[in-house]
């Protein structure tokens, strides 16, 4: 099922939502230029590591779904979560592999501009056959509004208030 949304960005009438990115991990945008310079720090669309002196931090790429209420449309976030050094090593042994379908513990390593976060995340993180970015899933014993949101869905009129607030405030 299609929606006709007006962008308020460029006032074209587009028949699917636009999925919501976010470029990099909190933890990359939180380093200052002289910790981007002086720790090893590796980012590309899929990986990102980041090196302090006590701990690396791995993060990969993924999706969450967010359901609309009532409508069978869904509100797409590409999103970053953190994992073991394990988890991360075994997705990148497999991030070629077509066929490669497993489930990793993650944090959810963005902070969603309609939610107070006081901590992460506990996530599922499902990988894919076919080579598609894995999707992540709530813990649903979390006790949060996202996670509340996740599960019984948000309106229409929400979902389209998030795109206009995030497309209104992207790079241009």
């Amino acid at each position: 099922m299609n929606s006709k949304y007006k962008c308020s960005v460029c006032g074209e009438i587009h028949h699917d939502y636009p999925a919501l990115n976010f470029a990099y991990p909190n933890s990359y945008y939180w380093l200052t230029e002289e910790q981007k310079n002086s720790f090893p720090v590796h980012i590309d669309s899929d990986f990102c590591t980041i090196e302090y002196p006590d701990r690396t931090d791995r993060f990969i790429r993924v999706v969450l779904k967010q359901k609309i209420a009532k409508s069978g449309l869904y509100l797409e976030y590409g999103l970053w979560v953190s994992v073991s050094e394990e988890s991360y090593e075994d997705y990148v042994a497999n991030f070629n592999n077509e066929n490669h379908e497993t489930i990793y513990f993650g944090w959810l390593s963005n902070a969603l501009p309609d939610y107070k976060f006081e901590k992460s995340i506990p996530m599922d993180v499902k990988t894919k056959s076919g080579n598609q970015r894995p999707e992540i899933y709530p813990h649903l014993d979390f006790d949060h509004p996202f996670v509340h949101d996740f599960y019984h869905g948000i309106t229409k009129e929400e979902a389209e208030k998030r795109i206009h607030n995030m497309l209104s405030n992207s790079p241009k």
